[in-house]
This record gives C-alpha cells, structure tokens and sequence, in this order.
C-alpha cells in the first residue's frame, strides 16, 4: 500500500482536477422502466455506474497521470475492489429507497405494495450476485444493513429528491483507498461529486417511471432479467 499512497498523495493541481470530477456524465442506457424486470436492471445499472464512476473518478484525480500504476500493487487492487462492492451496496440502497419513493408517490394507496415490491427486487438483486469472492469482510453486513433499511422504510415519506441518497456518498468517503488524512481534505468536494452523479438518474427515472406498470407486473418478473443485460451488469461491475 506505501506506493499506492504515496501515489494518491500527489496534490499537484488537486483542485483542478476535483472541479473536473464534480461534472456529471453519462454513459448508460436509457429507456421505458414499465415492469419489475426493467426496475430491477435499471437499479442495477445505475447503481454499478455512479459506484464506479465516483470511485475511480476519485483514484484518478488523487493519482493524476500515475493513475494506471495503481492496478500493479495487488494489495491495491484487492482494495479497490473491496471499495467497489461495498459502494456498489450502498448506491443500491440509496436507488431503492427513492424508487420506492417514486412508486408510492405515484400510486399513494398502494405504498405496502411499494415496500414489498422493492423488497422482492433488492431481493433478487442480492441473491443472484451472492458474496462476491472479493468483497471483504464487511459485505455480508452490509447486505443486511441494506435489508433492514428497506424493511424500515416508509416509502410514503420519501421525497423527490437528493434526501434519500445518504448511504452512497458515505460509503465513498470511509471505503475508497485513500489515506485518512487526505479524505479529511477531500470529504466536501467527494461527497458532493456522488450527490451530483445522482442527479442525472433521478431525473431518467422520474421520466421513464411507469409506477401502475410497474406495481401491475407480476412478482417473480425481476428474476428474469434478458440475459445479454444481466451480462452487461455483470461486466460493469467485474471490470
């Protein structure tokens, strides 16, 4: 890890930089979210794409043009992807939340129908991509930290919003590989950066959401996600 840190501790033109990484960016598909199938590879994609795209947009601006170094320390890379699983965890729950939220403010008598719906998708969602061999020790707590919060959720009180988006910038501060002293520095601009890469899915799902489609497709549907998507999911957070 000495290389490693002594490459992300680099602060030649830092600022310039982080102004860089604040600015949004695309770089996914979009289309119609009409059943659970479709909510489910929407949240999956989304979650894979801000988890990756504010973790090694922060290595990146931390190690400037030594950035590609970092993947020959192999205790730098067993970090990275520890950091990537247990982001990629808390961008999931933060999604589910304000879908959730979404839904019940779309459809309001229909918010217990809400709640189980996103459960059974987060639900699938977690049981297929298991424990991943290389998530750490704290994946499986995680995992159940994010049941308990979607099981306590009162999806009728989510609003539309960045409220519901607490868990992933957290996560970005205390899991990216990066030495304490320097996150201290850094926690504004990187909290802001992961709130600013969800306000472009926020404003995708609230035009494609069918939230009667959705709640009026049948259970079981979100396990049965195209397999040429669920191969796309799979290589964006493998890669």
């Amino acid at each position: 890890m000495s290389r490693a840190r002594t490459l992300l501790g680099a602060a030649s033109g830092l600022w310039r930089a982080l102004g860089e990484y604040l600015r949004p960016a695309g770089g996914y598909a979009r289309g119609p979210v009409g059943g659970r199938a479709e909510l489910r590879l929407f949240l999956e994609t989304r979650a894979s794409y801000v988890a990756q795209m504010s973790l090694y947009g922060y290595l990146r601006t931390r190690a400037g043009m030594r950035y590609p170094e970092l993947f020959h320390d192999d205790g730098f890379v067993a970090s990275i992807n520890i950091a990537k699983w247990n982001i990629w965890l808390a961008c999931l729950s933060d999604l589910c939340v304000y879908a959730g939220g979404l839904l019940a403010h779309a459809e309001p008598d229909r918010v217990r129908e809400v709640a189980t719906l996103i459960g059974e998708v987060a639900e699938s969602i977690l049981t297929e991509t298991g424990t991943p061999d290389d998530s750490g020790e704290d994946y499986p707590r995680l995992v159940e930290r994010l049941r308990a919060r979607l099981e306590g959720c009162d999806f009728g009180a989510v609003t539309d919003d960045e409220a519901a988006f607490v868990e992933s910038p957290e996560a970005l501060v205390r899991y990216a590989p990066i030495i304490d002293e320097l996150k201290v520095l850094d926690e504004p601009i990187v909290r802001n950066s992961v709130r600013f890469r969800w306000q472009e899915v926020r404003r995708d799902l609230r035009a494609n959401l069918d939230a009667a489609a959705v709640l009026a497709s049948p259970a079981g549907d979100a396990d049965r996600v195209d397999g040429e998507d669920a191969a796309v999911v799979a290589r964006r957070l493998s890669d």
